[in-house]
């Protein structure tokens, strides 16, 4: 008996997380899936044709923004590309007859991390509070394109935290780098939820696989303390770095300082976790652990 794979369409082309998911399907779920690509940039898009699919899984969106100092015009952007683009994706989606719409939200719905010294566990109970524009405007493309939901129409929202994995961008190539040439690195105690991106794309196979919909908040087995990934990722690059809370004294004062170097050392030293039962499933996702992550995010090429 031939067995029927699902075909599932990616709006956004060239993204971190849609070239991963692609790629890790034919290394892992080619039997699986039938996987395309669209780009959402020029607006052809609309003239494709989304009825042959059993799911679109949106990934086009502006991320990473630095929120100091940006015009009206551009925060407008955040709105158009992260609100409206996926609302109308999801619409153009439904009225096609696609049984399960995938939408990227994001950890920073909930604002940002606490501050140096204390906790923020996110929980089932915590209310979405986006601290800036791009925070908004994932929140409101997160309540949009859920609202089209129905029976059927099934829409999953993930809500993941920070992701990395070889090739990401944000704050991980950053703290790789200083991991490789630092000579010192303060060792505060924080904990952070992330998400490697092997462990991501294979919840997304397993998600795309049931059809189900619903909010989702994937994560890695265990939580992250900065000073350790850097270690790791020191260790993995033969670089020595001494770990130590001699200056732990001067993060906690550059915390206090307002504008964008507190804002920085918070989200550096700050915490942020999902409590882990959120990230519980009927299916197993957490296909490598933090040491292997760092491992390959480092040795990949």
């Amino acid at each position: 008996m031939i067995k029927v794979k699902k075909r599932v369409l990616i709006t956004g082309a060239d993204s971190y997380i849609g070239v991963s998911f692609e790629n890790w399907v034919k290394g892992h779920h080619a039997d699986e899936f039938v996987v395309d690509t669209v780009d959402t940039i020029d607006g052809s898009w609309r003239g494709k044709d989304f009825s042959t699919y059993d799911c679109v899984f949106h990934v086009a969106g502006i991320a990473h923004a630095d929120v100091g100092n940006v015009s009206e015009e551009r925060k407008q952007l955040y709105y158009k590309i992260n609100r409206d683009l996926a609302v109308e994706t999801a619409e153009k989606a439904k009225k096609s007859g696609v049984k399960q719409f995938v939408f990227m939200s994001s950890a920073i719905i909930y604002g940002e991390s606490a501050s140096y010294g204390r906790k923020k566990l996110i929980t089932t109970d915590t209310e979405p509070s986006p601290a800036n524009f791009y925070g908004d405007s994932k929140w409101q493309a997160d309540i949009g394109v859920r609202t089209l939901q129905d029976e059927s129409f099934n829409v999953a929202v993930l809500r993941p935290p920070m992701i990395y994995g070889n090739g990401s961008k944000g704050n991980y190539p950053t703290l790789a780098k200083m991991s490789r040439r630092l000579p010192v690195f303060p060792n505060v105690d924080n904990e952070r939820s992330m998400l490697y991106i092997d462990n991501l794309t294979e919840f997304l196979c397993q998600l795309i696989m049931s059809g189900r919909g619903g909010v989702f908040f994937p994560q890695n087995a265990e939580y992250t303390k900065t000073a350790d990934m850097v270690r790791e990722i020191a260790a993995v690059s033969n670089h020595k770095i001494w770990i130590t809370r001699a200056f732990n004294w001067a993060v906690a004062l550059a915390s206090l300082v307002p504008g964008k170097i507190g804002g920085l050392v918070n989200k550096a030293f700050g915490s942020m976790t999902y409590d882990q039962t959120m990230s519980v499933y009927d299916f197993e996702y957490q296909v490598v652990d933090l040491k292997t992550s760092i491992r390959e995010t480092e040795v990949r090429d």
